[in-house]
């Protein structure tokens, strides 16, 4: 552990010490920056890898290559970032814009050629240095609003070309492009009890402490009289003068009696570290309560480079004859600070408040694999699943699994199985393990042989095998049929599967493949005239959606169209 704790603070030394460009890019849009999300910012499952530029809530403003360079790769996708765009730069940085709504010129030319020849929407394509360059202030594409996006907006980053870690965009000197004197808030610190003999303030559960404004502007929180194991929780966001909206703090790091002992800053990090935000998170709190809690303390080690702490890792052992006195400091990038203060005192004061009761009848060590089993179902956790150790309930009723719920994160893959030994080989065929999350089913990759079935999951809670004997459904909203659509620039059809979900859409043309983008938000696929595949007069359209086990839909008509 010394070691690690060394490595930590010798990573963190070097990161600092990289001397990024301060004027080499140029903003990706020609509008006042704005941020509706910063980077390290906490989202689901993930730190935020970038920045997210306001677009004046509208799609189709012109994005501009921030650099000399080459588009290195174009990936098109209904989920994440959509439509994306990357561009190799010779100074060692990509610099990636994604939530696209269509690209500019040779570049959208090309992608709509390899749709044609993969016929596929997804897609994925890499180049060479010298296939597709790009000068600065070239315009590559339009903003827009796909893949997972909840409004238009620009997905900015930049990342290493090498290492592939991203990087805070702030560190290439885009600070100047904003305006910040606004101080972080912090609305909420919390105290924890970390074993079973603690008591905090005569409580064994985490407790929200009272804060008050002092005179030099700094925060007082109420004493702290704990005794045994305890470590410090904050909320915490940042805002800043222009952008008008809650984002992500940039740095907080904690002292107990004037050493630092735990801390982090967002300036650079690995796409493998994204998941380890579940762990830095107060993770029941947040799927109970959805308000995420940094806690500044780990109770057991994580890979997260982000982190500097002590050897004791942010746990606080709280002993008699010592007053002590904890400060938290919150700061965002341009340097405005919020400190608070807790004094702590040691006592054994009786309990007033109980832990919470913990329903389980299985001990889950984090460090060891674990296989359990009830009747024709079971769970394999390899070493490493979890974070810490757990008490799991585990159980099955009425052919469902239930494995304990969503309140303690997994960071890998484990193995569900179940076997079936009663359906008939044709409904295994239309059969896949589901999470049942209250009325909704979450289909999952299932693998079959014979009656037993097994998927890999990350998530904790109810499973059971879902037979889905339903096709997808295809709509459309205006008829078409036998008409003439001479002014329509699109046809638009809508998709749903209420079982297993889509896997694949296809549409034909007078029997030719043709392209139906995907928007998977609003269930909606479109085909853009402007590709020049219909005929003049009549034409005869089929669309086939298949769902995730197989059942499959096909919609047909025919409609006339003047192409002059």
């Amino acid at each position: 552990m010394r070691f690690s704790i060394f490595f930590l603070f010798f990573s963190s030394a070097i990161l600092a010490q990289v001397d990024y460009p301060k004027d080499y890019f140029r903003p990706p849009l020609d509008i006042p920056m704005q941020l509706s999300g910063n980077f390290g910012e906490l989202r689901p499952n993930h730190f935020h890898a970038g920045f997210d530029l306001r677009t004046q809530q509208k799609e189709g403003l012109k994005v501009f290559a921030v650099a000399d360079g080459y588009v290195s790769r174009i990936k098109i996708s209904t989920f994440g970032n959509g439509k994306t765009i990357y561009i190799n730069h010779p100074n060692g940085y990509t610099s990636v814009y994604g939530h696209l709504k269509v690209a500019n010129g040779e570049i959208e030319s090309f992608i709509k050629k390899t749709h044609y020849k993969e016929q596929s929407f997804e897609i994925e394509m890499f180049f060479k240095p010298d296939e597709m360059v790009v000068k600065k202030g070239d315009v590559i594409a339009f903003s827009g609003n796909t893949g997972s996006s909840e409004g238009p907006h620009l997905h900015f980053e930049f990342r290493d070309s090498k290492t592939e870690f991203v990087i805070n965009p702030m560190l290439f000197g885009y600070n100047k492009f904003l305006r910040d004197t606004k101080k972080p808030t912090v609305s909420g610190v919390y105290v924890y009890p970390l074993d079973s003999k603690t008591t905090v303030n005569r409580s064994k559960r985490p407790l929200l402490l009272n804060v008050s404004l002092q005179k030099d502007g700094t925060y007082l929180a109420d004493k702290v009289v704990a005794n045994g194991a305890i470590g410090f929780g904050i909320s915490a966001y940042d805002s800043d003068d222009v952008s008008f909206n809650n984002n992500g703090v940039y740095k907080v790091q904690s002292f107990y009696n004037g050493k630092p002992n735990f801390g982090f800053e967002f300036n650079t990090y690995s796409f493998d570290e994204m998941r380890y935000i579940n762990a830095l998170i107060d993770y029941s709190k947040y799927k109970k309560m959805q308000q995420r809690v940094l806690k500044l303390f780990m109770k057991a080690p994580s890979n997260l480079s982000i982190i500097h702490a002590d050897e004791n890792k942010g746990v606080l052992q709280i002993a008699p004859n010592l007053a002590s006195l904890y400060r938290v400091e919150v700061s965002d990038y341009f340097g405005n600070l919020k400190t608070i203060s807790i004094p702590i005192q040691y006592d054994l004061l009786p309990t007033v408040i109980s832990p919470e009761p913990i329903q389980s009848n299985y001990l889950v060590k984090a460090n060891k694999d674990s296989n359990f089993s009830l009747e024709n179902m079971s769970v394999f956790f390899p070493a490493g699943t979890f974070y810490e150790d757990f008490a799991m309930n585990f159980d099955v009723k009425n052919d469902t699994l239930f494995l304990h719920d969503d309140t303690v994160p997994a960071h890998s893959n484990f193995t569900i199985s179940i076997e079936d030994t009663k359906s008939s080989e044709a409904l295994r065929e239309k059969t896949f393990i589901g999470r049942i999350e209250g009325n909704k089913i979450n289909y999952n990759p299932t693998y079959r042989k014979d009656g037993l079935f097994t998927t890999k999951v990350k998530i904790l809670g109810k499973y059971a095998l879902i037979v889905d004997t339903t096709a997808p459904k295809i709509s459309i909203a205006t008829p078409i049929e036998g008409k003439w659509i001479s002014d329509q620039k699109t046809i638009q059809l809508a998709i749903n599967d209420a079982g297993s979900g889509i896997k694949s859409y296809n549409g034909y043309l007078n029997g030719k493949w043709v392209l139906f983008e995907y928007d998977h938000k609003t269930k909606k696929l479109t085909h853009f005239f402007s590709d020049g595949i219909a005929s003049d007069g009549g034409n005869d359209l089929k669309v086939v959606v298949v769902d995730n086990v197989g059942n499959s839909t096909t919609f047909e008509t025919r409609f006339f169209r003047s192409q002059k």
